[in-house]
């Protein structure tokens, strides 16, 4: 199951960032990808850090993201989730020993969820691109 989040998100494109108290890169199909706590975004010339859990509005380089593809997707060993993106730009979302930090979602629900403590809930059959 560690490549079905790969497998479900490569390829797919950002459609919008939106924050308040989480960050949500909607992506086509439509895939929501939720951050919930603490994220880290790396773009080739800088670095930030981000607490959603006290209300953000996203960036610049995170806004950037609309239009571009997700080249990578994968689950930490640590039960943390990492996206890559055209251009070299990395979002990474670290487990949490008390709270579910992220989330990726269709609208029929779950395709997986870092939980609290590291564990990672899959669904059965995560959605893959173009279906």
């Amino acid at each position: 199951m560690q490549n079905a989040i790969g497998e479900a998100l490569s390829g797919r494109r950002v459609v919008a960032v939106s924050g308040g108290g989480r960050l949500d890169l909607t992506l086509d199909g439509p895939v929501t990808v939720r951050a919930a706590h603490t994220f880290v975004f790396a773009a080739p010339s800088e670095v930030e850090h981000f607490f959603p859990a006290l209300t953000f509005r996203p960036s610049p380089a995170l806004l950037g993201l609309v239009g571009r593809a997700v080249d990578a997707a994968r689950v930490t060993m640590a039960g943390g989730l990492e996206l890559t993106f055209e251009g070299g730009a990395v979002l990474s979302v670290p487990p949490h020993a008390r709270v579910a930090p992220w989330s990726v979602g269709t609208a029929e629900g779950a395709v997986c969820a870092g939980l609290a403590g590291g564990e990672v809930a899959w669904t059965a059959e995560p959605a893959t691109p173009g279906q």
